[in-house]
């Protein structure tokens, strides 16, 4: 079972970081200018961000382990026609509907684990289901270098699908099905509905008006961007069951976190975009070396971040999160370094090494002080909305790169990627110094404050504590 979870938890982990040093390849086969880049990425994290916690929801009422296989075969499929696309158009819809797939398995995977384990081994094996996920995404931009480089940048979508049939065999012989037995008042569709337009005409926006949009069209985007977003507001607060309970708000510490989560993951999502096209497109470096030039920072988290979670247990999470902010803004403009012919040791590593020192002070410290910043019921919500999160910022901030550069995006990939590059990461590193100031300021003293808010949310995949069925 642990073997089905970890499985489908790497696809989706892959698909988050794979894709980025494929991009080049991608731009040159279909003839795809910056904005269509954008889009094969953010079109993905479009619908990921805004439906996983539904996905967790529509598990618990239909079954985890069918919803996680849907997932699965709705994941397979999309990656199937993104390894067939003809076109760029093709592409990006076909990454929309990774992103459903992504949403439906994503919560399952960790629930089933939650609700079929004992409570003792419950500990190993959501550990393992962790680190196994973790070294996914670190693999990933290597792999997807590799693959970019040797049989071509489809089989970046195509590797998926052996992937996606053996996690399919081993759940359908080794996963019982679960499901919440506790009465249910419907899902939030409308506030699921509102999430995806708002976040998909934000995007929309912010590319279209580095791509020569007229005032007219980029003003009506925004305006439908700003109505979805108040109906999504309005959605949660009416909602018997919503998708983001707002009472997890009234938590001080709850907002504080979730707000530098938005500043510090929209500096990593956008840094990352930039530097992969930049290693390749201005630095000449092969794709596999350019997926590869980033590994000292994952290692570094795999190796420290258990330590830094222990540090910040003993003197609180305001001082790491703002040193760790402030070193994960130093690293971004040491990425400044990268240019034409840029040497890996004094060019590159440089930046990535004080990145992952930034990282790994202050990644676990974030994740812990929003589980910590409310009762232990709501812990798995909180994890998923503080996920959700960290997706949408990273969506907005690709999406942003032209507009915060000052560039267009509708040219071609070539040499002059060096001035958006040199315009944008200054930005990013300024969102990310921003994070730093509001850990200083918002948080306050050493334990984070606890909010009650009530015994009966659901956690990451809706489920309510104690009514769980197991079909055997």
């Amino acid at each position: 079972m642990v073997a089905a979870a970890v499985l489908g938890t790497a696809i989706v982990m892959l698909d988050s970081t794979v894709v980025n040093v494929a991009l080049p390849r991608i731009a040159a086969d279909l003839d795809a200018g910056l904005a269509s880049l954008q889009w094969t990425v953010t079109a993905y994290m479009t619908t990921l961000s805004a439906l996983v916690l539904l996905g967790g929801s529509l598990g618990d009422r239909f079954g985890r382990r069918r919803v996680f296989l849907a997932g699965i075969v709705v994941f397979a499929l999309a990656s199937l026609a993104c390894g067939l696309a003809p076109g760029i158009e093709v592409l990006v819809a076909a990454r929309a509907v990774q992103g459903i797939g992504g949403a439906l398995l994503t919560p399952g995977s960790l629930a089933m684990i939650q609700s079929s384990l004992r409570p003792a081994d419950r500990a190993r094996a959501i550990g393992l289901w962790s680190g196994l996920g973790g070294v996914a995404s670190a693999v990933g931009p290597f792999v997807g270098g590799a693959l970019a480089d040797g049989p071509g940048w489809r089989w970046v979508f195509l590797v998926n699908i052996p992937v996606a049939i053996a996690c399919i065999l081993v759940a359908v012989r080794h996963v019982p099905e679960t499901r919440d037995t506790q009465p249910h008042h419907g899902f939030d569709t409308l506030g699921a509905g509102a999430a995806i337009v708002a976040l998909a005409a934000t995007t929309v926006t912010l590319i279209r008006a580095a791509d020569g949009g007229s005032g007219l069209e980029v003003g009506l985007e925004a305006v439908i961007a700003v109505v979805a977003g108040t109906v999504f507001v309005a959605a949660e607060r009416r909602a018997r069951e919503p998708m983001v309970p707002p009472h997890l708000f009234s938590s001080r510490t709850f907002t504080v976190v979730n707000v530098m989560t938005f500043a510090i993951y929209a500096a990593i999502g956008g840094q990352l975009f930039l530097t992969a096209l930049q290693l390749q497109v201005v630095a000449g470096y092969p794709a596999v070396w350019a997926g590869a030039a980033l590994l000292p920072v994952t290692v570094l988290m795999l190796l420290l971040s258990a330590r830094s979670a222990a540090l910040a247990a003993r003197i609180g999470p305001r001082i790491p999160l703002t040193v760790g902010a402030c070193a994960l803004a130093g690293g971004l403009l040491l990425f400044l370094r990268i240019g034409p012919d840029a040497d890996y040791v004094t060019d590159v590593l440089p930046g990535a090494l004080l990145m992952g020192v930034g990282l790994v002070t202050l990644v676990a410290p974030l994740t812990s002080t929003v589980l910590a910043a409310v009762d232990d019921a709501h812990s798995g919500l909180a994890s998923g909305v503080n996920n959700a999160v960290a997706r949408a910022a990273g969506l907005l901030a690709v999406a942003a790169v032209p507009l915060l550069a000052g560039t267009s995006a509708a040219g071609t990939l070539d040499a002059s990627f060096d001035t958006t590059f040199r315009r944008a990461v200054p930005v990013f590193a300024g969102v990310a110094l921003v994070g730093a100031v509001i850990a200083w300021v918002g948080l306050r003293g050493r334990e984070p404050d606890v909010s009650d808010g009530g015994t009966s949310a659901p956690d990451t995949a809706g489920r309510l504590p104690g009514n769980d069925a197991v079909d055997r």
